[in-house]
């Protein structure tokens, strides 16, 4: 009797989800062993190894500012990305309170963002086209709604890779905007119009446990939980001292090397979509063009999701299935039903910075003969 790591090839892993986390970066790493010697006690204190820390806290906001094109004052380090997704985008909300309760986001958003809406009081959900893209006229014409609180909307897909048009919304100059960056922070360069922005490390290779919250200089923003001791009403609780210093170098790293990564991912990434469009009834989603470099979804008709992943997974490929925030429930992608796509039977494919053209090419000459097994077995 065999297990999945004995039928797995000898040549190696290819983890090849990038999109749920990045493994991490060569510069996080170095810098992270080393700033855990420096930067464990309480920057807030006084004493030396307090202000040892301190050094390093400021040094990590200022690498990430620059890294960018923010204020320092704009950075502040949270404990992942979905807080700082909460904390901005409820902060906001918060600070118009008297305003309304409305939320105004797009059907495509992360659960994160559908979370916080409801829990805040009114989402105002505005729908998408085919391609995930979120219909501009009607977005505005939602935010100038009586009542709205804050609008929302990601810069791109968490799923699919479709770039938002962030930039040419024409929102009312009165509604602040809240942008989940998480997808696209550090591939990309961040979009002109926010108000406040979330981005998370292990998206772009620093550790897990660290976000980043940006929230516009002169924006209006009240903390809407409770508050603890820190004089920063943004900081909830100690900061990962050594986990923002690697993260920011990973971040620094990443955006130095961008252009050459992209090319060369979105490269990989017009091959797989052109080759999977040729496996009888499997429809290729999101912009062909527009979009994230490094990361393409495929749905396949008469496919169950879990076993086309198990089945590359015994192949030694590493891909994802199901809602980039669900798959654990086995839950339908609520991205891919805001998008009219097939919602089952759907691969995540998200290249990581090192992933090689042979890695791609095995995956691609191993998934025709995986889904036509997964069809035989079903009796199609």
């Amino acid at each position: 009797m065999t297990n999945g790591a004995a039928e797995r090839p000898q040549h190696g892993y290819s983890y090849l989800d990038a999109a749920s986390s990045e493994p991490l970066h060569p510069a996080a790493r170095d810098v992270l062993f080393a700033a855990l010697e420096q930067g464990y006690a309480d920057p807030r204190r006084l004493h030396g190894p307090a202000r040892n820390a301190r050094l390093l806290l400021d040094n990590a906001r200022e690498v990430v500012a620059q890294s960018l094109g923010v204020r320092r004052d704009e950075v502040t380090f949270t404990p992942s990305g979905t807080h700082a997704v909460h904390l901005g985008l409820l902060g906001l909300a918060e600070a118009r309170r008297r305003i309304g309760r409305v939320v105004v986001h797009s059907a495509v958003e992360h659960q994160s963002v559908h979370h916080a809406a409801q829990w805040w009081g009114e989402p105002s959900v505005v729908g998408v086209d085919h391609l995930g893209r979120v219909d501009l006229a009607s977005f505005a014409a939602a935010a100038g709604q009586d009542g709205v609180a804050v609008a929302a909307l990601q810069s791109a897909n968490h799923e699919v890779g479709t770039d938002q048009p962030v930039d040419d919304l024409g929102l009312p100059d009165d509604v602040p905007l809240f942008v989940d960056a998480c997808a696209s922070m550090g591939r990309d360069p961040l979009p002109q119009r926010w108000s406040a922005l979330a981005g998370s490390a292990h998206k772009w290779g620093g550790p897990a446990g660290v976000g980043v919250l940006l929230v516009r200089k002169g924006t209006r923003w009240r903390s809407p939980f409770p508050g603890d001791d820190r004089i920063d009403e943004r900081t909830t609780g100690f900061e990962n001292v050594a986990g923002a210093l690697a993260a920011a170098a990973a971040l620094q790293a990443v955006v130095a090397e961008r252009a050459e990564v992209n090319a060369r991912q979105r490269e990989l990434i017009d091959l797989v979509r052109a080759r999977v469009a040729h496996i009888p009834d499997v429809d290729v989603v999101g912009d062909p063009d527009d979009r994230l470099p490094h990361l393409v979804t495929f749905s396949c008709l008469y496919v169950d999701g879990e076993a086309l992943v198990t089945g590359l997974d015994r192949l030694g490929l590493g891909v994802a299935s199901g809602s980039a925030c669900t798959a654990s429930t086995l839950e339908p992608s609520h991205v891919l039903a805001a998008m009219g796509a097939l919602t089952h039977g759907n691969v995540r494919l998200a290249l990581t910075r090192d992933t090689t053209r042979a890695e791609v090419e095995r995956l691609l000459d191993a998934l025709p003969e995986v889904v036509a097994k997964i069809r035989a077995e079903a009796g199609l």
